[in-house]
């Protein structure tokens, strides 16, 4: 297997994304080849552990960068020769089975969506995260940001696609999927979550995936109710930014003692790495633009895990019933 990183993408790329491939490569399977995509001569000088000689990785050579503040249509359009670009296109051609990168999210979605394709069937795909819950179980979030006005049944669609990435990446048998809203009864919520909660409780009725209601704010970390929150991206990227926002509280509060509480390091989005574009024909992980090395490494791991699932395999099977 051959996944991808944009090894000029984040704030502090190429050093941090160097450092991260180089925390990566003893995790991933001997099989895997890690193509980083970048200026080479940029990657060299900041390569102080030897990663451009290991035999499991490969330099494709990028003169230019799509930049944080470039219009992410103009600049893949114009840019062609940029990491990002590249690294779509060795994605779109199969040379790597996943691309990942720290950098400009717009231009990642325009590659998405322009190059990639997403699966026939799917409505509107979405952007999921996870967060470890109090339980020290895992609890998939999606849309976290892509979406920010969905439809009902967009919504309802996002249930099935969170349910299949959470029993075959994340390893939980039977998903339990529930809609954010503010009360736990069906009459609750607004018009959209209103008019989502019948669609969600048919799709479960046809054996779609497993739904078990509303679930409340208060709900969402407990593991007690649900392993999948589907939501509109608005919400869901107030709801992790939130998460993210506590931990940096909590850990800079010194909660636990001096150490990190589990639960609280949990939430440090540096252990996920980064969030899946779910209901597209490959697999695309986006990091955080801020990310660290130890994000940069995540992310790799799981990029390689969640081509390896074939997730994609998954859903088009799902919606080609």
């Amino acid at each position: 297997m051959r996944i991808g990183l944009d090894a000029m993408g984040g704030d502090y790329a190429p050093q941090v994304t160097v450092e991260g491939a180089y925390a990566a490569l003893p995790h991933l399977s001997a099989d895997t080849t890690l193509v980083l995509f970048g200026d080479r001569e940029a990657i060299r000088a900041c390569d102080t552990h030897g990663v451009a000689d290991d035999p499991r990785v490969e330099i494709v050579h990028t003169s230019e960068t799509i930049e944080m503040g470039d219009h992410p249509v103009k600049a893949f359009t114009q840019k062609s020769d940029s990491s990002i670009v590249v690294g779509f296109k060795h994605l779109c051609t199969g040379d790597i089975a996943g691309f990942a990168s720290a950098g400009s999210t717009g231009a990642m979605m325009v590659g998405c969506m322009q190059g990639v394709g997403q699966i026939e069937g799917v409505i509107r795909p979405a952007i999921a995260t996870v967060c470890k819950n109090a339980r020290g179980g895992d609890v998939l979030i999606l849309d976290v940001g892509l979406n920010a006005d969905c439809k009902p049944e967009v919504l309802a669609q996002y249930g099935m696609i969170g349910s299949i990435y959470a029993r075959e990446t994340l390893g939980i048998p039977e998903p339990r999927v529930a809609l954010l809203n503010i009360g736990e009864e069906p009459e609750k919520g607004n018009l959209l979550t209103k008019a989502t909660y019948p669609l969600m409780a048919e799709r479960a009725a046809a054996g779609d995936y497993r739904f078990v209601g509303n679930v409340e704010g208060k709900h969402l970390m407990t593991g007690e109710v649900a392993d999948v929150i589907v939501c509109d991206g608005f919400a869901g990227n107030t709801v992790i930014k939130m998460l993210e926002g506590f931990h940096l509280i909590m850990t800079g509060a010194g909660a636990g003692g001096g150490e990190t509480h589990p639960f609280v390091e949990g939430l440090n989005y540096e252990n996920v790495g980064g969030t899946p574009v779910l209901g597209i024909n490959s697999t695309v992980i986006i990091g955080h633009g801020c990310s660290s090395a130890k994000a940069i490494e995540n992310m790799i791991r799981l990029t390689e895990r969640t081509a390896r699932t074939d997730m994609v395999s998954q859903f088009k099977k799902a919606f080609d019933r």
